[in-house]
C-alpha cells in the first residue's frame, strides 16, 4: 500500500449510503512505496467522482501497475470504469448501460462530474466533465481551462488511449462480446492496442491499396475487353467497306446508264419524227386531189339547201300561228265550262236555302216540345221539402272532421319528431357502443398476440358462460385451464367483499406529503375484481403521490404505516428490519401501461346498452301511437267523403229548380226570335232565274268567238300543208345528190382524219424530242447549247446502243447492287473512325497497364512494410499466450490467419485453445466454449498483450466471474506476474470476489470498495491504524 504522506485517498459520503474507496499495496510488514517514475505516459494518476452514478464524493488514486479493485455487488465498482470511461471522451454505448450521459448522475442531483490525472512527462493533464441532467449536455475543462469535446478526444488519442477498443477497455457489459468478435474485428483492435502507431494505418492504406489496385484491373481488363471488340468490330465493318466499294462500282456503271438511256430515247423518237413528216405530205397530196373531184356536187346541194330554208321559215311561222288559234280556242271552252259550273252554283245555293228552312222550321218545333217538357219537371221539383236545414247540418259536421283531422295531423307531427329524435339518439348511442367495442376488439388483439391461451379461455367462456353459476369476469377462468391445458392464470374473489374496506389512513392526513388518493380510486373494476385487488394487494390503503412526494421523500420514507406507495414515474416499497428496527427502500420505476392503455368503462358500457333499449321500446311504442293515429284518420276520411257526397246530392237538388226555371226563359228567348227570322223562297226563286239568265247570254258570245277561231285554225293548216309538199320535192333532189357523192366523201373523210392524226403526232414527236434533249442534258449536267463532251462519248460507246438492252444492263446492276444491302459511306467513315479510336486505345491500355504495375510494385513495398512487423508481433502474442496456457496445463495458439494474402482485409487473428488433453485445438467462438474457458482465453490474450505495452492502461471488469477456482487462480497468478513487471502498463482488475491465499505482488494497488448502513464516516478513517491492526493479527497467527 503506497504510505500516506506520499498521495492520500479521500472518500465522501452522504447520510443514507456511507461509501469510501481505501487502496491497499500490500498487508505486510514495513510496506511499500510507489515511485512516480513507474507510471507510463497516459497512465490514470487521480479519478475524482461528484453526484456520479452510487457515489457523492470520492477520489480514487490508482497505482502504476496493477490495480485490483474488490467489493461486492452493487457497491460501486463498474461506477469507477463508467468514470474513466466518460471522463476520458467515451460513449455511452460503449458501457452497454443507458444511452445518454445524464442517467449517469446520481439520483435526485441536477448534475454531476467526472475529474481525471493522466501522467505526462511535460507535465500531468486534468480532464474535468461536468454533466447535467436537464438537457443532458456536458461541459469539458482541460488543464482547468474550458474546451470542447473534440480538443479532449483529440488529447487522449494522442496519448494512445482507446476506450472503444475491447483489447484495451473491456466493461463488465462487454466481456461476452469479446468472443464474438470476429477474427478481423480482433486483428485491427491489436493492431491499435499494442501495434505501433503507424501499423493500423499501414493496414487501412493497404486495404484501399487493394482496392485501387482491383479497379485498376477491372479498368484494365474493361479496356483490354473494349480493345479486343473493337477490333473484331472493326474487321467485320472493313469487310463491309469492301462491300460497299464493290456496291459503289455497280452504281457508277447504273449512272452511265442512267445518262446514256435519255440520248437513246431522244434520237429514236428524232428518228420517228422524220418518218411522220414524210408520210404528213403524202396525206394531204390525196386530200387535195379528192376535193377537186366533188366540187360540182357539193355547189348543186348548196343550191338547194337556200331554197329550202326560206320554205322551212314558212312552215315554222305556219305551226305557231296554228297554235296560237288553238290555245284561244281552248281558252273560250274553259271560259264556257265555267259559265256551265257557275249556273249549276246558282242552282245549288238555292237548294240550300230550301233545305236551311225546312230545317229552321224543326227547330222551332223541337224549341216548343222542350219548353213543354221543363214545365213538366218544374211542376214537379216544386212539391219537394227544403233542403237548406240539412245541408246546414253536413257543413257543422265536415268542420268537425276537419278539427279532428288537424288534431291527428299535428299529433302524428309531433310524433314523427320524437321518432327522428330518438332514432338520432339510438344511432349516437350505437355509435358510442360500437367505439366501445372496437376498443374491446382492441385490447383482445393485443391479448392475443401477447397470450394466446388466454385469448382462447376467453372465447370458450363466451360461449359457454351458461355453465357457471356465478359471475366470471373475463378473462379470468379455472375451468378452461384444467380441461383444455391451457396456461392461464385464474383467481377466486373473497367470500366477503373487501371493495369497500376503509384505508387505515385519511388521505388529508398524507397531503402534506403530495399524496392527492389512494390507488383504489384511479381505475374502476367490477366489486369481485376490486374486493380481490384490496384483499390482496391492499390497494385501497396505497397512496399516490405527485411531484412534492417525489422531493420530500425521505421525509416520506421516515412516516410509519406506509410500506407502499406511487410517485408520478415510481413505486417506492419500505421494509423495516426485525432486528435492527431500521427501514430498507427499493423503489422501482412505473411502467407505460400495456393493456390497460386502452380503457372501456363496464359501468357506461352497460348503460348505453339499457339506453339502447330504452329507445327500441320507445320507438316501438310510437310506432303503435302512428298506426293508431292512421286508423283514426282513415275513418275521418271516410266519414268526410260520404258527407260530401250527401251535401253534393243536395245541394244539386236545391240548385235544380232554378236551373229549370232558366232555362225555360232561355229557350222562350230562343224561341221568339227563331220565329222572327224567317226565309222568302218565291224572292229568292226570281234571282236564281234572273242569275241563270245572264250567264247564259255570256255562253253565246263565248261560242261565237270559238267558231271564228276554229275557220282560222283550219286556213292556216291548208297552207302549211301546200308547203310541206314542196319541201318535200326538194329534199328528194337532195337526198339523190347526196347517194351520188357519199363514197367520195368517206374516201375524203378518212383522209382528213389521217392528216389530222399525222400532225398530231408530229406535234408530240416534236415536244417530245424537246424534253427528251433537255433531260438528256440536264442528266449530263449540260448546257442548254452545249454538245456533248468526248468523255462521255467515249465512256457511251462501250454501253449498249439499244434501249432494251441499256434496260436489261441497269436491271443486272441494280440486282447486283441491291445484293449489298446496309451499307452506305458511313461505313467508310465508321471504319476510319474506329481505327482511330483502337489506336487512342492501344496507347491507354498500354499506359494503364503500365501504372497497374507500378501501383503493384508500391503495394507489394507497404505490404512488407506492414506485414513483416505484424507478423513479428502475432508471434510475440502466440509466444506469451502459448506460455501462459502451457502454465495452466492447457494449450492455445495466436496466428495470422488470411485465406488470399493478396485480400488485405480478410487478413485475421485467429485464437485456437484446448482445455482438455483429450480434445484438439478449436477455434475460440461464441459457441464452441463454454462461458469460463471464454473468460480464461480472453483475460490470457489480454495478458499476451500487456507486456507489448502501446497503451497506457488496460481496464477488465468482472471477467472471472464465469471461471472456476482452479482456472481463476491460475489466471490471477497470470495476471499478477504480468501486470506486476516494470516493463508493462498500468492495469485495472474489476471483481466482486477473491480465492483465499491469492500470491500477492508488492507492486499491487488493492482498492477495496464498501457500501452500507454502518459504514465509518470518512473523516474517522485512519490508514496507519488499520495497517497496524492488521501487521498484529498477521503476528498473532
Amino acid at each position: 500500500m503506497a504510505e500516506s504522506g506520499k498521495r492520500r485517498r479521500v472518500s465522501h459520503a452522504n447520510r443514507s449510503s456511507q461509501t469510501f474507496i481505501n487502496s491497499l499495496a500490500k498487508i505486510f510488514e514495513g510496506g511499500g512505496t510507489v515511485r512516480e517514475g513507474n507510471f507510463v505516459e497516459g497512465s490514470i494518476l487521480r479519478i475524482t467522482m461528484r453526484n456520479f452514478l452510487t457515489y457523492d464524493h470520492s477520489v480514487v488514486l490508482p497505482g502504476p501497475n496493477l490495480n485490483m479493485i474488490v467489493g461486492a455487488n452493487g457497491t460501486g465498482k463498474s461506477s469507477i470504469v463508467c468514470a474513466i470511461c466518460l471522463g476520458l471522451a467515451g460513449k455511452t454505448a460503449i458501457l452497454g448501460r443507458g444511452d445518454k450521459v445524464g442517467l449517469y448522475v446520481k439520483r435526485g442531483c441536477n448534475k454531476g462530474s467526472v475529474e481525471l490525472e493522466l501522467y505526462k512527462n511535460d507535465g500531468n493533464i486534468v480532464i474535468n466533465r461536468e454533466i447535467h441532467v436537464e438537457n443532458n449536455q456536458s461541459l469539458w475543462m482541460l488543464n482547468g481551462k474550458h474546451c470542447n469535446q473534440k480538443t479532449v478526444e483529440e488529447e487522449v488519442k494522442a496519448l494512445h488511449i482507446q476506450v472503444g477498443n475491447l483489447c484495451q477497455f473491456l466493461p463488465q457489459e462487454k466481456v461476452g462480446e469479446f468472443a464474438k468478435m470476429s477474427k478481423i474485428e480482433l486483428l485491427e483492435a491489436t493492431e491499435k492496442s499494442v501495434g505501433p502507431p503507424e501499423m493500423y494505418r499501414y493496414h487501412c492504406e493497404l486495404k484501399n491499396f487493394r482496392h485501387k489496385e482491383r479497379e485498376l484491373e477491372n479498368t484494365v481488363k474493361e479496356k483490354a475487353n473494349f480493345l479486343e471488340k473493337a477490333k473484331q468490330r472493326n474487321e467485320r465493318n472493313k469487310h463491309d467497306m469492301n462491300r460497299y466499294y464493290e456496291k459503289k462500282r455497280h452504281l457508277d456503271v447504273i449512272e452511265l446508264l442512267d445518262k446514256k438511256k435519255p440520248w437513246v430515247e431522244y434520237e429514236t423518237t428524232r428518228k420517228e419524227l422524220e418518218g411522220v413528216k414524210k408520210e404528213r405530205e403524202e396525206a394531204k397530196k390525196q386530200l387535195s386531189a379528192l376535193r377537186q373531184a366533188q366540187a360540182p356536187m357539193l355547189k348543186k346541194m348548196q343550191q338547194i339547201d337556200n331554197h329550202l330554208q326560206p320554205t322551212e321559215a314558212q312552215i315554222k311561222t305556219k305551226t305557231v300561228a296554228i297554235k296560237e288559234a288553238s290555245l284561244k280556242c281552248k281558252q273560250k271552252q274553259d271560259q264556257l265550262d265555267q259559265k256551265h259550273k257557275q249556273i249549276d252554283d246558282i242552282k245549288q245555293t238555292q237548294r240550300l236555302k230550301q233545305m236551311e228552312d225546312e230545317d229552321h222550321q224543326k227547330r222551332i218545333s223541337n224549341t216548343k216540345r222542350t219548353i213543354e217538357d221543363m214545365k213538366a219537371e218544374l211542376s214537379k221539383v216544386a212539391d219537394q221539402p227544403d233542403v237548406t236545414p240539412r245541408i246546414n247540418e253536413v257543413n257543422v259536421e265536415l268542420r268537425r272532421i276537419q278539427v279532428e283531422r288537424a288534431k291527428i295531423e299535428g299529433e302524428k307531427s309531433d310524433l314523427r319528431r320524437e321518432k327522428d329524435h330518438v332514432i338520432a339518439e339510438g344511432r349516437m348511442l350505437e355509435k358510442k357502443l360500437k367505439d366501445m367495442n372496437n376498443m374491446m376488439n382492441a385490447k383482445e388483439e393485443k391479448l392475443r398476440g401477447r397470450h394466446r391461451d388466454t385469448h382462447t379461455a376467453l372465447q370458450w367462456l363466451r360461449q359457454n358462460k351458461h355453465l357457471f353459476s356465478g359471475n366470471v369476469h373475463e378473462p379470468m377462468m379455472l375451468v378452461v385451464r384444467d380441461k383444455m391445458n391451457l396456461k392461464v392464470n385464474t383467481i377466486s374473489a373473497p367470500e366477503e367483499s373487501c371493495s369497500k374496506r376503509e384505508p387505515s389512513r385519511n388521505i388529508e392526513s398524507l397531503r402534506r406529503f403530495g399524496f392527492f388518493t389512494y390507488l383504489r380510486e384511479m381505475f374502476d373494476a367490477p366489486d369481485e375484481v376490486m374486493s380481490y385487488l384490496c384483499h390482496q394487494y391492499r390497494v385501497h390503503d396505497v397512496p399516490v403521490g405527485n411531484e412534492q412526494t417525489k422531493t420530500m421523500i425521505k421525509m416520506v420514507i421516515e412516516e410509519p404505516y406506509l410500506k407502499v406507495f406511487y410517485t408520478t414515474e415510481e413505486r417506492y416499497t419500505l421494509k423495516r428490519s426485525f432486528y435492527s428496527n431500521k427501514i430498507s427502500t427499493s423503489n422501482s420505476a412505473v411502467h407505460h401501461s400495456q393493456y390497460l392503455s386502452i380503457t372501456v368503462d363496464a359501468e357506461e358500457k352497460r348503460q348505453l346498452e339499457q339506453q339502447m333499449k330504452d329507445c327500441e321500446s320507445k320507438l316501438q311504442e310510437i310506432d303503435e301511437r302512428l298506426k293508431a293515429l292512421q286508423k283514426e284518420a282513415a275513418s275521418l276520411d271516410r266519414r268526410d267523403n260520404e258527407l260530401l257526397a250527401e251535401k253534393k246530392k243536395l245541394s244539386e237538388l236545391k240548385g235544380k229548380k232554378r236551373q229549370l226555371e232558366q232555362k225555360i226563359s232561355t229557350k222562350q228567348d230562343s224561341l221568339k226570335q227563331m220565329e222572327n227570322s224567317f226565309i222568302d223562297l218565291q224572292k229568292i226563286e226570281e234571282e236564281t232565274k234572273k242569275k241563270i239568265e245572264t250567264v247564259n247570254f255570256q255562253k253565246v258570245d263565248i261560242v261565237k268567238v270559238i267558231v271564228a277561231q276554229m275557220k282560222l285554225r283550219a286556213q292556216l293548216n291548208m297552207e302549211k300543208v301546200y308547203l310541206a309538199l314542196e319541201t318535200v320535192g326538194l329534199t328528194a333532189e337532195r337526198s339523190k345528190l347526196e347517194n351520188d357523192c357519199r363514197e367520195g366523201a368517206s374516201e375524203l373523210k378518212s383522209t382528213e382524219q389521217r392528216c389530222s392524226r399525222l400532225e398530231q403526232r408530229k406535234a408530240q414527236l416534236t415536244e417530245q424530242c424537246k424534253g427528251l434533249l433537255k433531260r438528256a442534258k440536264s442528266i449530263c449536267r449540260m448546257q442548254a447549247d452545249e454538245a456533248l463532251p468526248e468523255d462521255l462519248r467515249n465512256a457511251f460507246s462501250d454501253l449498249p446502243d439499244t434501249l432494251d438492252e441499256i434496260d436489261a444492263m441497269l436491271n443486272e446492276e441494280h440486282s447486283r447492287a441491291e445484293c449489298f444491302t446496309g451499307l452506305s459511306e458511313s461505313v467508310v467513315d465508321e471504319y476510319n473512325r474506329r481505327e482511330q479510336e483502337i489506336k487512342h486505345l492501344e496507347k491507354d491500355l498500354e499506359e494503364r497497364s503500365n501504372n497497374l504495375t507500378a501501383y503493384r510494385q508500391n503495394i507489394s513495398e507497404a505490404k512488407e512494410r506492414w506485414l513483416n512487423p505484424l507478423k513479428q508481433l502475432v508471434e510475440q502474442i502466440n509466444a506469451k499466450f502459448s506460455d501462459f496456457f502451457r502454465h495452466m496445463q492447457c494449450a492455445g495458439e495466436v496466428d495470422l490467419h488470411s485465406e488470399n494474402e493478396e485480400e488485405y482485409d480478410k487478413y485475421g487473428i485467429r485464437i485456437r485453445v484446448k482445455f482438455h488433453s483429450s480434445t484438439q485445438l478449436h477455434e475460440l467462438t461464441a459457441y464452441h466454449q463454454s462461458g469460463g474457458e471464454r473468460s480464461v482465453s480472453t483475460m490470457l490474450y489480454l495478458m499476451a498483450l500487456q507486456e507489448l505495452n502501446r497503451c497506457p492502461f488496460r481496464v477488465v471488469d468482472e471477467i472471472n466471474q464465469g471461471m472456476d477456482p482452479v482456472n481463476e487462480r491460475r489466471v490471477f497468478d497470470i495476471v499478477v506476474r504480468t501486470a506486476c513487471k516494470e516493463t508493462t502498463s498500468q492495469y485495472f482488475l474489476i471483481t466482486p470476489k477473491l480465492l483465499q491465499n491469492l500470491e500477492y505482488a508488492d507492486e499491487m494497488t488493492v482498492l477495496c470498495v464498501y457500501n452500507g448502513p454502518h459504514m465509518l464516516p470518512p473523516n474517522q478513517w485512519d490508514e496507519k491504524a488499520l495497517i497496524r491492526r492488521c501487521l498484529e493479527r498477521k503476528a498473532r497467527q
